[in-house]
């Protein structure tokens, strides 16, 4: 059981990392140069994009790995 729990707890921490970087920055892109114009004109679309897909699914990881850290510290102790 913990053999697997930590290898599932592996699996999450690699995804975080993968996750986090193929995200791009705050002001990177069209966003970051016109702010405001691009906001409104993208905004509709906003929960499809791909940035948006991954930050979900970074969230579930890092969510995920934050009950796998805790259930393998209960475990050892």
């Amino acid at each position: 059981m913990t053999t697997i729990l930590n290898i599932v707890h592996i699996i999450f921490s690699i995804a975080i990392i993968v996750m986090v970087l193929f995200q791009s920055g705050k002001s990177a892109g069209l966003s970051g140069s016109i702010a405001g114009g691009a906001e409104t004109f993208f905004g509709k679309n906003k929960g499809r994009t791909i940035d948006a897909i991954l930050d979900k699914y970074t969230t579930f990881a890092a969510i995920a790995f934050l009950v796998t850290s805790l259930i393998l510290f209960a475990v050892k102790r």
